[in-house]
C-alpha cells in the first residue's frame, strides 16, 4: 500500500457528515482543526476516512458526549493488516520465526523487589 492511502473501503458521505457535525459540536471548525486533539493523520485531516475509522471516531465522540467527559485523544488507526496480525502472534512463535532468520531473541527484562533480572532466551 502506498504512503497515506486508505486501508479499506471509504466512509460514506453520511458518515463523514455525521463525524463533521460531532466535531463541530465538540468545538472544532473542521477536520484540520481537530487533527491534533483527535489524532487524525494528514489523510484524515483532509476528510478522507475508511468506514471503520469513521465508525470508531463517531462512536468515540458520541460516547464522550453522552457521559459528559471531556474529549479525549483518539489515536488514528495506523497499523497495517500485517502489523495487526503480528500483534496477535504468540511470543514463542514470533521468537521462533525471528530465530529462524538468525536474529537473537531474549525475554523482556522485568524488575521485581530485588531489582532487574537478566532476560532469558525464549523457546530455545
Amino acid at each position: 500500500m502506498a504512503f497515506g492511502q486508505q486501508s479499506g473501503p471509504p466512509a460514506s458521505a453520511r458518515q463523514v457528515r455525521e463525524l463533521l457535525a460531532l466535531l463541530n459540536d465538540a468545538g472544532h471548525t473542521d477536520f484540520r482543526d481537530a487533527r491534533g486533539p483527535m489524532g487524525f493523520s494528514q489523510r484524515q485531516a483532509a476528510g478522507r476516512f475508511t468506514r471503520d475509522e469513521a465508525t470508531a471516531f463517531i462512536a468515540r465522540l458520541q460516547g464522550n458526549e453522552l457521559d459528559g467527559a471531556p474529549l479525549a485523544f483518539v489515536p488514528a488507526a495506523k497499523l497495517s493488516a500485517q502489523e495487526e496480525l503480528l500483534r496477535h502472534l504468540p511470543s514463542e512463535q514470533l521468537a521462533g520465526e525471528l530465530r529462524r532468520r538468525r536474529w537473537t531473541v531474549t525475554e523482556p527484562v522485568a524488575s521485581g523487589p530485588s531489582g532487574a533480572r537478566p532476560g532469558r532466551e525464549l523457546g530455545a
